[in-house]
């Protein structure tokens, strides 16, 4: 054997462990392109199962439409006005909807009512994104300590919202910390205290008779920074009863945020429960009032449905879903995705 390949066959093997170490690699990397496609295929299915009763309503509304018709003319449009209307899609929205509608159908020479469907969700996809890409992913940074705080009324998912964004960053290798400062429920402290438990994320909970949710969140940041936590979690009380207590106390809160960490909250998410419907809207437009919101956190969607909630709520709001909540599962909420929403609202149309 020659010298070159005696030297070679030291530092790299034989020929045979080259062409092994090849193979190998190829596997690994074949394998890791079918966990993504599984995780994936997963993604889709728990979209298409914690949509269905909205897929259900919405493609029955769709097809009614479609089978009283035998053309596409005004009354044809009248009643897919009404059926999108059912839907939970604000009216503004549907009258985008059916112009846009009717200009394809003119420009496409369209007559048949079962043709409407593909034009209809090709239509909610163009009208969401007007043209921008939608990012539901958090604005969570490495070398800082992120702020998310999270508002939303009693009752809309709140605390099982915060401990399963929780458990995803943990997931992510993050170190949390959740403030437990909805000071005035004692129910909502033990609750959290619980999930917090069950997902491995630290907490903070008010001393005994405590009921400033601000100490709570001094208290918070102080600890997250000391023990340099990635992500500190700030639960607040729902109470829209009084408007002004509401605006007072979230200001309080921001202002000591803003001051203890600059830039901060770096992600403030309004939970609302989707079986709520127009309700959720309106509880949305009081909370952008008290505070500046980022995104929404849309729970419960899988009992639901009125599945157009999505659309009304960019639409009324101009806040993006950035989670949405399809089943009891600590898996089941998931980063918001259009086309699998989409796709699971719409399924079964065409």
């Amino acid at each position: 054997m020659g010298f070159w390949k005696r030297l070679k066959e030291k530092l790299f093997g034989t020929e045979e462990e080259i062409l092994e170490r090849k193979k190998a690699k190829l596997e690994a990397k074949n394998q890791k392109k079918l966990l993504k496609q599984r995780e994936k295929e997963q993604k889709l299915n728990t979209y298409v199962a914690g949509l269905s009763k909205a897929n259900t309503a919405f493609t029955d509304y769709i097809k009614e439409v479609q089978n009283k018709h035998n053309k596409i003319d005004e009354e044809f449009f009248e009643d897919l006005e009404e059926a999108l209307i059912l839907s939970d899609i604000s009216a503004n929205l549907v009258n985008i909807i059916i112009d846009e509608c009717k200009k394809e159908v003119k420009a496409e020479n369209i007559d048949d009512p079962k043709l409407i469907s593909e034009i209809i969700a090709d239509k909610l996809v163009t009208i969401y994104t007007m043209g921008t890409i939608i990012d539901s992913s958090l604005n969570i940074q490495d070398g800082r300590l992120n702020i998310i705080l999270v508002v939303g009324v009693n009752g809309s998912g709140k605390t099982t919202s915060i401990a399963k964004i929780a458990h995803k960053l943990i997931k992510e290798n993050k170190k949390v910390l959740i403030a437990a400062a909805d000071t005035f429920r004692a129910a909502a402290v033990e609750q959290l205290d619980i999930w917090a438990n069950k997902v491995g994320a630290s907490i903070i909970k008010p001393a005994e008779n405590e009921i400033d949710p601000a100490a709570v969140v001094f208290k918070a940041i102080d600890k997250a920074i000391a023990k340099k936590f990635d992500v500190l979690i700030i639960d607040t009380a729902g109470r829209l009863q009084n408007k002004v207590n509401l605006m007072n106390e979230l200001s309080k809160i921001n202002k000591i945020i803003e001051k203890k960490v600059p830039g901060a909250p770096h992600e403030s998410l309004l939970i609302i429960d989707a079986t709520t419907g127009q309700n959720g809207v309106t509880q949305a437009k009081v909370f952008k009032e008290a505070t500046p919101l980022t995104g929404i956190v849309l729970t419960k969607m899988d009992g639901t449905s009125k599945g157009g909630i999505i659309l009304t709520i960019k639409d009324d709001i101009g806040l993006t879903v950035k989670y949405i909540g399809l089943g009891e599962k600590v898996e089941d909420l998931l980063e918001f995705d259009l086309d699998s929403y989409i796709y699971g609202l719409t399924k079964g149309i065409n």
